[in-house]
């Protein structure tokens, strides 16, 4: 029997979840950054540590 594999790498999760937070932001300014990287971070199930990328990394 072989390993699993995940479905995905971590960086192309990252990857994902950067583009649509980007895409969110884009389509909701009404929303907050927070909240639209709370759905994301959720969506992507990231981890602590992807999500604090995410936060410290990302410009509006």
């Amino acid at each position: 029997m072989s390993p699993q594999r995940p479905t995905q790498c971590t960086g192309d999760k990252k990857k994902q979840a950067l583009a649509e937070l980007a895409d969110l932001i884009k389509k909701h300014p009404e929303k907050t950054r927070k909240a639209l990287l709370q759905q994301v971070e959720i969506k992507y199930d990231l981890t602590p540590k992807e999500c604090e990328f995410l936060n410290n990394n990302f410009q509006d």
